[in-house]
């Protein structure tokens, strides 16, 4: 219950909704007892054999206003009516009112339930952008350690688990009011029947809430297995190909095979719990009608003090009580897993972004002298990848980073965009630590073209103007032209509009490439960032990619993160690095005369060349 109180403050942009849905379930609730009230009268005066009044009750205010004088004024109305007008007509009367009243319940409940719906679908959307804004909030390193499909399956299904749920749980208010309003007029009929029915409801709760004990941590369960479920299809279908080559089948549909098996098993538990449920309560439902009936049946043929018509009307109320009650206990078992659901929805919308901007975090919005590591030290988990580092790149410089893999490159490109945070030391920009300044604004001053090109399933154009609000076909042709994009892009049957498919699977590793290097200028940002643009790319793909990132690093500061070393000849300065610290640095012809692990680099990379052309 308590997921349920903090999931309300969903409900208040609603309210409007929420209260008339309240309104008519309580004239739903209220109808549903007069409905069968409304029988009583004619049962009384049309079938039994019972005094009728042909004088009109008397009524001198509120105070007479009773079951009593009702019942009387019913009677007397009835009899009048059934004296001048004959029994069928009056028949006629008495079942079109009882047909009104019944109408009316069940456009109550219609009503009710369809702002209940639109109050339901608001939460659920609601809930969504919440789920989903907090996900792309967070920092890289929260991606690092979850499942990707668990993820996935805490914002889609897990959601429309608590939508069910929740929903269930709203709708439920009709429920205990429809049994209070129920209560009174079975009270009014016999207060004696009434008292004998209220001592068996709590038995048959407590029996039934006996059956639902585990639901909410086998739920809970499922949903954990679900999410791992999830998580093997995406991971199977990213890696096809390998699985394929490999020869893996059978080793990834055993493993599949096993999750299934797993959720089977839950399922199983779960469903035969809530399929329990329903029968066992309505049987002690059952159960209390009949001894009802044998109750309340002395009442009439011994004791005299109840009349068969009014027995009839108190069994149809009794009888009635019996939905709600079932609709109770099958919103109770729907909480379970919905507050199971919600947890796990709950880690994502409760998860700490430790990189989440300062109280008064500056906005920057220029580039004017450098970017400065200073004495930084940094680890992912327990060993370090960078200690002691310092190293400072200039306004309108081009600095590259070349070194064995693992020696820290890639990781300083990624503290530079603040994806992660340094544990010792700063990096400033223009002298204000990276720490003090909105990620937004730090962002906005650097563009990133990786060797994974990462391309959505959209339009050429779309993917060059990704973020950009302003682009038009002017500025993204410009761009693509700068990026050596154009050409090819023309070549499509839709040009700019042709789509890229799946991760960008249409187009060949160097296209990809040259359009994430068009996506990066259209940006215009005064820094560029280069993390092994060109390390996957066949030799005519690397001639035409390198070209385009030469036209785009012209007059700008440039950190370059390089495989290959003929890439950056040209740079301004060239650091050497080695289990993250700097070995080396200065121009291509200095590191030369050096002789030393920079040139046993280039040796290398022209031995490794020599040999792919013999």
């Amino acid at each position: 219950m308590k997921n349920f109180k903090r999931f309300l403050k969903y409900l208040i942009p609603y309210k409007k909704f929420q209260i008339l849905s309240i309104v008519f379930n309580i004239l739903y609730a209220l109808f549903s007892s007069i409905s069968m009230l409304s029988l009583l009268p004619m049962v009384k005066v049309l079938f039994e054999e019972e005094e009728k009044l042909r004088e009109k009750p008397m009524y001198n205010g509120i105070k007479d206003f009773n079951l009593n004088y009702l019942e009387n004024y019913l009677n007397y109305f009835i009899t009048k009516l059934n004296d001048s007008k004959g029994s069928l007509i009056t028949l006629i009367t008495v079942v079109a009112f009882v047909l009104s009243a019944f109408l009316l319940k069940n456009l109550f409940s219609y009503l009710s339930i369809l702002y209940m719906t639109y109050l339901n679908n608001g939460i659920l959307k609601d809930l969504r952008q919440d789920v989903y804004d907090k996900i792309i909030s967070l920092n890289v390193a929260f991606f690092s350690n979850e499942r990707k499909g668990d993820l996935i399956a805490r914002m889609t299904s897990d959601i429309n688990t608590i939508k069910v749920s929740f929903m269930g749980v709203l709708m439920m208010i009709r429920e205990p009011l429809t049994i209070l309003f129920t209560l009174a007029g079975m009270f009014a009929i016999s207060w004696k029947l009434t008292i004998f029915v209220l001592f068996f409801i709590p038995v048959s709760g407590f029996l039934i809430s006996k059956v639902s004990k585990n639901i909410k941590s086998q739920s809970g369960d499922i949903f954990a297995l679900e999410g791992h479920l999830l998580s093997n299809i995406e991971e199977t279908l990213g890696g096809i190909k390998i699985i394929k080559n490999f020869t893996s089948e059978n080793y990834f549909s055993k493993k599949f095979k096993d999750l299934t098996e797993g959720i089977n098993t839950l399922n199983n538990s779960i469903g035969k719990k809530m399929s329990l449920s329903t029968p066992a309560s309505e049987f002690l439902g059952i159960l209390v009608i009949s001894v009802l009936l044998v109750y309340g049946g002395s009442l009439v043929l011994i004791d005299k003090s109840l009349s068969g018509g009014a027995f009839m009307a108190y069994m149809g109320l009794a009888y009635q009580i019996l939905t709600p009650a079932k609709a109770i206990t099958k919103a109770n078992h729907a909480l379970q897993g919905g507050n199971a659901a919600y947890e796990r929805v709950a880690f994502i919308l409760d998860a700490e972004n430790p990189l989440k901007d300062k109280t008064g975090a500056k906005v920057i919005s220029e580039f004017t002298k450098e970017i400065k590591f200073n004495n930084i030290s940094f680890k992912y988990k327990e060993d370090y990848v960078l200690k002691d580092f310092n190293l400072t790149l200039p306004k309108g410089k081009t600095v590259a980073l070349v070194g064995e893999s693992g020696s820290g490159k890639s990781t300083l490109a990624n503290l530079i965009t603040r994806f992660y945070d340094v544990n010792e030391g700063s990096i400033t920009f223009d002298g204000v630590d990276i720490k003090d300044v909105t990620t937004k604004s730090l962002r906005e001053q650097m563009g990133i073209v990786a060797q994974d090109s990462i391309l959505f399933n959209d339009t050429i154009a779309n993917n060059i103007s990704l973020g950009i609000n302003d682009a038009n076909e002017e500025k993204i042709i410009a761009a693509a032209k700068i990026g050596n994009a154009h050409n090819f892009i023309s070549e499509f049957p839709d040009k700019y509009q042709n789509n890229v498919g799946d991760g960008g699977s249409l187009l060949s590793g160097g296209q990809r490439q040259r359009i994430a290097i068009a996506r990066a200028v259209i940006k215009n940002p005064p820094i560029m960032i280069l993390d092994e643009a060109t390390s996957a790319l066949d030799t005519e793909s690397e001639k035409l990619v390198q070209n385009a990132l030469e036209n785009m690093m012209e007059n700008r500061t440039s950190l370059v993160i390089a495989h290959r070393l003929s890439t950056i000849q040209k740079a301004d300065l060239i650091v050497v690095m080695k289990k993250g610290r700097i070995v080396e640095q200065g121009t291509h012809e200095e590191l030369l005369r050096i002789n030393g692990t920079y040139t046993n680099l280039v040796s290398l990379q022209s031995l490794e060349v020599n040999l792919n052309i013999s």
